[in-house]
């Protein structure tokens, strides 16, 4: 079970990997921590709102941040991101296909009614099959689209993070601008062929498991095809 902490995060620690959820947001997104509880380094994955309390999660965590991974560019997944680099100056990694979305953060974000505070440029582009680090740990990227041209998970050290491909008993939306269901479809079948043990992280809702959403998830068990909406 996850232990609850000051800040109404959660965090799971398996093996030398310590994982912690941080919901934020108009959206409730999940902001993970991913810390190397071994040397002591740490990556933020998807920073989208509430940039101070991030900056603290990120300072309480005793860990040096190395990077910002971003599963894709939806408002919620991005907003935070100007906060974050304020405080290290630490590179920003996405999906070349996503680009489009990111540069229209402020649109996105007026189309809502919501405040936005315009990220920097991403640095380096995240490519389907290459590995990530953080301290001594490695995750391999996979390029999942369908919810986002760019969207991607990060897979290694028995977790997934899962963005918005996959979610307890659900899926992300294939209904908004760039958004394909055919190839959701397709990156929900490559996802399902992962390891059943693996914890998954989404952007919204609770951990999971690969197993669990193979026996009760329709869109992973074949019960629902994804379609427009």
């Amino acid at each position: 079970m996850p232990a609850a902490t000051p800040d109404g995060a959660s965090t799971w620690l398996r093996e030398s990997v310590r994982v912690s959820s941080h919901t934020v947001g108009a959206f409730q997104e999940n902001c993970y921590l991913v810390v190397d509880e071994t040397v002591g380094r740490a990556v933020i994955v998807d920073p989208g709102a509430e940039g101070e309390r991030l900056v603290r999660a990120v300072r309480a965590s005793g860990a040096e941040l190395e990077a910002i991974w971003l599963t894709h560019a939806h408002i919620d997944h991005i907003g935070a991101i100007a906060a974050v680099r304020r405080e290290w100056p630490v590179p920003i990694l996405l999906h070349p296909a996503d680009e489009p979305l990111y540069v229209r953060g402020a649109a996105q974000a007026a189309a809502y009614g919501l405040p936005f505070d315009d990220p920097p440029p991403a640095d380096h582009d995240l490519t389907d099959g290459a590995t990530l680090t953080v301290g001594a740990l490695e995750f391999s990227v996979l390029h999942t689209p369908g919810h986002a041209p760019g969207h991607c998970v990060f897979v290694g050290n028995g977790i997934v993070l899962a963005g918005d491909l996959l979610f307890a008993g659900s899926i992300g939306r294939t209904d908004l601008p760039l958004s394909d269901p055919r190839r959701m479809s397709e990156s929900l079948a490559r996802v399902a062929a992962l390891d059943p043990a693996l914890a998954v992280y989404a952007g919204h809702g609770p951990a999971t498991t690969i197993g669990r959403e193979l026996e009760t998830n329709p869109f992973l068990n074949g019960v629902a095809r994804v379609v427009r909406g």
